[in-house]
């Protein structure tokens, strides 16, 4: 039944990994999620349901508008079927409780600014506080052991990432900062800096890989907030698990 459960999640995670894309490419250009309907880009057909089955339609479809044959951006499947994974995985680990809200919201948050950034190479506020506000009340409700890590993580992570930002001059975005509000709030101290360690390791090599693929310079801004994410996902799903077998290793 567990398997039925997680198997149910990952659907759900499609469907809205589907909407996220849509929240996270429109919302910060200002425009509504809702008009106009889904549309190929190029030729400005509007998609039928058979075009907008989630991660699916990619497959079936080979990738193309089944109308003018032109591409279909890779985000959209990737995104899609990250939150389903990403549903699934949550739903494992937390089972039905109060911290399984949490890591849906937080899940649904690194998505949408996942997708904006990489667009954009923008986390908007109103990410922050449409998804934050809500954390905050079940970070109340739901409290991190002990009560406070999870308030000092809020302060002590942007605190950090500000102060590397003024000494490397503009090296991380403000955007990438106020993230880690949110971030501390649900991670607490640990697992809020193994996270900042994966994305900062993660990041650089696969930064290093992109500008050489490019043939662009170091000075090449890219977007961090994705390596943010991947890293708080598995702090949050597996950092106890990362710690302890580090512990373990080397005590």
């Amino acid at each position: 039944m567990t398997w039925l459960w997680a198997v149910l999640f990952f659907i759900y995670g499609l469907v809205f990994g589907s909407f996220f894309n849509v929240v996270g490419l429109r919302v910060p250009n200002g425009e509504s999620v809702v008009r106009p309907p889904s549309h190929c880009p190029k030729c400005n057909r509007r998609l039928t349901a058979a075009d907008l089955v989630p991660f699916f339609s990619f497959v079936f479809l080979k990738g193309k508008c089944r109308s003018c044959g032109s591409k279909i951006h890779w985000v959209y499947p990737v995104m899609e079927l990250l939150t389903g994974v990403a549903f699934a995985l949550s739903y494992l680990k937390f089972g039905f409780s109060g911290e399984l809200v949490v890591a849906l919201l937080f899940m649904s948050l690194l998505v949408t600014i996942t997708v904006s950034d990489l667009a954009y190479m923008l986390i908007p506020d109103k990410f922050l506080l449409f998804f934050g506000i809500p954390l905050l009340l079940l970070r109340i409700a739901l409290p991190l052991h002990p009560w406070w890590d999870g308030p000092a993580a809020a302060v002590v992570l942007p605190a950090v990432l500000l102060l590397t930002a003024i000494l490397s001059k503009g090296g991380m975005g403000g955007g990438d900062i106020k993230l880690y509000v949110v971030i501390g709030l649900v991670l607490g101290l640990a697992d809020s800096f193994l996270s900042l360690f994966l994305a900062a390791l993660v990041g650089t090599v696969a930064g290093f890989i992109h500008l050489k693929r490019q043939g662009k310079g170091r000075g090449t801004p890219i977007p961090f907030g994705p390596w943010i994410a991947l890293g708080a996902s598995i702090a949050y799903l597996y950092g106890d698990r990362i710690v302890g077998s580090y512990v373990n290793l080397f005590f």
